[in-house]
């Protein structure tokens, strides 16, 4: 009997399937501090075109979210105050504070209220409304939510995940001293 349990075993372990398992989330590391940040181009909630490089000169916080997100709904007030206190701060190397929020919603309707009901006050928010299979998510290798990358002026990554104080005290260190 044991036996023919192994030999079962062996044969399924060699034999190959017909169809292949594609991994829940992608192997790749995603985008790595000191890397410059791949450009997203994608639909905001209106439909226009929104674009990462439109605000090279600027330091961004590219924002990972979703409406579904307890996590990220709970964070929102974090991100909303940070924005309103350095959206006019004057940065050593940059000219001004953006955030440009990625939802990872699939249904419009919530992603819209939302950001409505969150009073995510900035501009720039998009979704392809694919969920996890968001084309920007994959490339920066987001796998879990909420997820951020602070770029700089330049387009380069110099931090990344930065949550409530923390966000603050690297905004912090960016501002012109006077």
């Amino acid at each position: 009997m044991r036996i023919v349990l192994t030999s079962i075993i062996l044969l399924l372990a060699i034999i190959p399937t017909s169809r292949s398992v594609t991994p829940l989330y992608p192997q790749s590391q995603g985008v790595m501090i000191g890397s410059v940040a791949p450009d997203i181009v994608m639909a905001g909630p209106d439909g226009t075109e929104m674009k990462l490089s439109s605000l090279r000169g600027k330091i961004v916080l590219i924002d990972f979210w979703a409406s579904w997100c307890g996590p990220c709904r709970r964070e929102n007030p974090n991100v909303v105050r940070a924005y309103k206190k350095y959206q006019k701060a004057k940065f050593k190397d940059a000219k001004g504070f953006e955030i440009f929020s990625v939802s990872l919603d699939a249904n419009a309707r919530a992603w819209k209220q939302a950001i409505e009901q969150d009073d995510l006050i900035w501009s720039y928010h998009v979704s392809d409304l694919r969920k996890w299979k968001n084309e920007a998510a994959e490339t920066y290798g987001v796998r879990s939510i909420p997820s951020s990358f602070l770029i700089d002026a330049n387009g380069v990554v110099i931090a990344k995940n930065l949550r409530g104080a923390k966000l603050d005290m690297k905004l912090d260190e960016l501002i012109k001293s006077l």
